[in-house]
């Protein structure tokens, strides 16, 4: 656990790359400033900008961004909410909830932490079991007979309602939505009492933690859940930075904040989780399928179970490292056996800095009926979600099986491959 100042900048880069750097036991001085005290509707809190080097003065509009999330915090005293992540919730999805969470308890706000899909990446589940990360699954089934007048408001961390099952069922139970923060880029137009959308932020954990550093709530070395909070956090912003590499001057603050407080050897632990068989097997499919064009690697990965959905991702970030390419599109058809539902599930991981994986993304696949577009993205990384509809659901005939494959592969390839290959054309399908 850290509790040394002196030594939690040293074990924050350790944590980034363990063994890669030696130890240091100097110490350092921190400057001392006078708290600057604000009052709002009657209360009162601190904030020591400046105490330590590297916390970040705030914008005018981030002050208003404080003092609005605090104000509807404060007028939702003592209400019950429910926390709805996308349903395939990655680090930062988790991490930022748990966040919110805790600074809604400072305002007797009880949260329920839920979502709709599976927790199938093993670095997720090592978090939520090490940590005890309270979060519950709602499936779209169970969410029918539910009772959810319980809950005055509604919150949305990492997503915009776009990417859950559950928003539907929210709707229909006239739930207001009370708050938006995310990170990607704006899906449509959003009523809410507090949004706080940040298309050029890396990571919703940064943001979270930005709240946490204006003195929402203050963190406690000696709080077992306020360490594993902040582990979580630093989890879920190394991982949207790619291990900081893709990090900006407010993700390195924001680590440098929570490196007061996490737990290193905990970080490790979720780290060092094991790839399972399955998520290897998707592996080593991408790699058999895989075309290169004009620096993208396109794979398609054929029939998935519902629960190695995420091994999709994984497959992406693997195919991206290799040499002459740039950009990876892994994408398959997931299968959810408990819904009867399936949906052609892809990610794309790029590292050509001119490429926008949202843009690239909607342009390639559109959008449906509602106008929704099937996918989107944030910088470097990008996912869409397209239901098979008519077609769907499992067959005993393993040719149509395969034959309805080869539809969409050659289907999902042409949209790409429009793009990737601009000047050629593929009216007759794909070899």
């Amino acid at each position: 656990m850290q509790s040394d100042s002196s030594s939690s900048l040293n074990s924050l880069l350790i944590a980034m790359e363990p063994d890669s750097l030696p130890g240091s036991s100097l110490p350092i001085e921190y400057p001392t400033v006078e708290p600057i005290a604000k009052v709002a509707n009657g209360n009162s809190y601190s904030e020591y900008r400046g105490r330590f080097p590297y916390d970040a003065a705030r914008s005018p509009e981030q002050e208003q961004k404080v003092e609005g999330f605090r104000q509807v915090l404060e007028r939702h005293r003592g209400d019950r909410q429910i926390v709805i992540m996308q349903d395939f919730p990655d680090p930062d999805a988790l991490s930022s909830a748990w966040t919110y969470k805790l600074i809604a308890q400072k305002y007797d706000i009880q949260c329920d932490i839920v979502y709709a899909g599976t927790l199938s990446h093993q670095e997720n589940i090592a978090l939520v079991k090490l940590t005890g990360l309270p979060l519950q699954r709602w499936t779209a089934q169970s969410m029918k007979g539910k009772d959810l007048s319980a809950y005055k408001g509604c919150v949305f961390l990492d997503n915009q309602g776009t990417t859950t099952q559950l928003f539907a069922s929210v709707q229909q139970a006239n739930v207001p939505i009370t708050v938006v923060i995310d990170h990607h880029s704006m899906q449509e137009d959003i009523k809410a009492e507090f949004v706080d959308i940040r298309p050029h932020t890396r990571a919703t954990a940064t943001i979270l933690t930005q709240y946490l550093q204006a003195g929402l709530l203050k963190l406690d070395n000696n709080l077992s859940e306020h360490v594993k909070c902040a582990t979580a956090l630093m989890h879920g912003l190394r991982s949207d930075t790619n291990r900081l590499m893709q990090a900006q001057e407010e993700d390195f603050l924001a680590a440098a904040y929570l490196s007061r407080f996490y737990d290193s050897h905990l970080l490790n632990a979720v780290l060092q989780s094991s790839r399972s068989k399955q998520v290897m097997d998707v592996i080593e499919r991408s790699l058999k399928n895989r075309i290169v064009q004009n620096n993208f690697s396109i794979a398609g990965v054929g029939y998935l179970r519902y629960d190695d959905r995420d091994a999709i991702p994984q497959a992406a970030d693997f195919l991206v490292t290799e040499e002459n390419v740039h950009t990876a599109v892994v994408y398959g058809i997931v299968h959810d056996e408990d819904e009867e539902l399936e949906v052609v599930v892809g990610s794309l991981r790029t590292n050509k800095i001119t490429l926008d994986p949202d843009e690239f993304i909607k342009e390639a696949f559109g959008q449906d009926a509602q106008g929704r577009f099937f996918g989107g993205g944030r910088s470097q990384a990008g996912g869409f979600e397209i239901p098979t509809g008519f077609l769907s659901g499992f067959t005993e005939n393993s040719d149509y099986a395969k034959m309805k494959w080869s539809v969409y592969d050659a289907q999902v390839k042409q949209k790409l491959l429009r793009l990737v290959n601009p000047e050629q054309n593929y009216p007759k399908g794909v070899n």
